[in-house]
């Protein structure tokens, strides 16, 4: 089942809801965590059909996007400025 251009992005939308959520205390806004579920989506895409790993439908996609979407979160996470211990601010 193909979800199309604008339900990819919405999948997106939604995988950066949930990733930003089950990675609480990352230090990222709302915005960047949207934008981060749509380049998760394309990025557990990828990821996936490289590992020859495919879920059907709108539940799977909603899937690898939010694995994509939680990496790719983690990896900000790696080169944000905040100190870890205090959350402050280091720029």
């Amino acid at each position: 089942m193909d979800v199309g251009i604008i339900g990819s992005i919405v999948i997106g939308i939604i995988a950066g809801l949930i990733s930003g959520r089950s990675t609480k205390g990352r230090g990222f806004s709302l915005l960047v965590n949207l934008i981060v579920g749509l380049i998760g989506a394309v990025l557990g895409g990828l990821i996936f059909s490289l590992l020859g790993i495919t879920f059907g439908g709108v539940i799977g996609v909603l899937i690898v996007s939010v694995i994509g979407a939680v990496f790719f979160l983690w990896i900000l996470s790696l080169f944000s400025t905040r100190n870890r211990q205090t959350g402050i601010y280091n720029g």
